[in-house]
């Protein structure tokens, strides 16, 4: 067995903590090793890294700063977390990873991609996600599921442009890379995007066995 770095991208609304549960059920079903993790966070202390992230302040967060924030609790994420897992052989699920560093900062902040490619080499040296299954839907859709779960963190009373930008830059990504990004319509009913996520199963096995 080998491990496999499976992450679950899209935005807010999309699903993914529900969908990437579902998927770790299935592939434990066939005696696979899960980690289920996210990001940011994954770790107590990347967890109040998020903590500082997510927060509503009355004090404006400079856009640098959201981005090197991001990218120290990934490092912790790494060390802790991902990389101990799959020198196991671990398939490791992880809800965001730094795709989401490009849609967030790069595409809704407007951060110049080339700085946000050198601190993901410096971060993550060449590990890279085997496997990015984005969980897209409408903007206004995604908006409306997260506004029916409660309080809305720093990110999501970003307006509807900020999340324009985030889902173009997502598809732009996966355009630009086929072969490592599935898209799965997360407009569909759930059951509908489980059974999408059901085909991919004797692929990921297969992976698994690789």
């Amino acid at each position: 067995m080998s491990g496999l770095f499976i992450t679950l991208e899209g935005p807010e609304g999309a699903g993914k903590s529900t969908n990437r549960d579902y998927l770790a059920e299935r592939l434990r079903t066939h005696g696979v090793d899960c980690v289920l993790t996210r990001e940011p966070g994954g770790t107590p202390l990347a967890e109040r890294v998020r903590e500082l992230l997510l927060a509503p302040s009355d004090e404006t967060m400079a856009a640098d700063t959201e981005l090197l924030l991001v990218f120290a609790a990934r490092a912790q994420h790494l060390a802790q977390v991902i990389r101990p897992a799959l020198a196991r052989g671990a398939v490791v699920l992880c809800d965001r990873f730094t795709d989401a560093t490009y849609a967030y900062q790069g595409g809704g902040r407007g951060l110049d991609r080339a700085r946000i490619a050198q601190l993901e080499t410096f971060v993550q040296a060449d590990l890279r996600p085997d496997l990015t299954l984005v969980f897209d839907l409408p903007v206004e859709i995604g908006l409306s599921r997260a506004a029916a779960r409660g309080r809305l963190d720093r990110f999501e009373q970003e307006a509807a442009t900020f999340f324009e930008a985030v889902r173009r830059t997502y598809l732009q990504r996966a355009a630009a890379e086929p072969g490592r990004y599935r898209i799965l319509d997360a407009a569909q009913p759930l059951d509908q995007v489980q059974a999408a996520l059901d085909a991919l199963l004797p692929d990921l096995l297969e992976g698994c066995r690789g």
